[in-house]
């Protein structure tokens, strides 16, 4: 899915602090570059039916943390989306 060099750039480019590796941002853009890399599978191989259940989880995954972090702190939430081009 992803290599080690791709998660390593996405961690650096939404961390909030230098130790920052599980904030619900670097998390979030996480899932959306899973949910990319899975997406362009799926165009190509539509009868692919367990890689779509796992789609699926991590549409969920990522709807829930965005979720929390709207109800937390809606100030990062607005931020986030707009740097990962999420919402319309």
């Amino acid at each position: 899915m992803l290599t080690k060099e791709s998660k390593t750039r996405i961690v650096d480019d939404n961390r909030i602090q230098p130790s920052d590796t599980g904030s619900t941002e670097v998390q979030v853009a996480l899932l959306s570059e899973k949910i990319r890399v899975l997406t362009d599978h799926m165009t190509k191989f539509k009868k692919d039916h367990t890689s779509k259940t796992g789609l699926m989880k991590f549409v969920g995954q990522r709807k829930r943390l965005l979720a929390y972090l709207k109800r937390e702190d809606p100030g990062r939430y607005e931020k986030l989306i707009k740097k990962l081009g999420l919402r319309k």
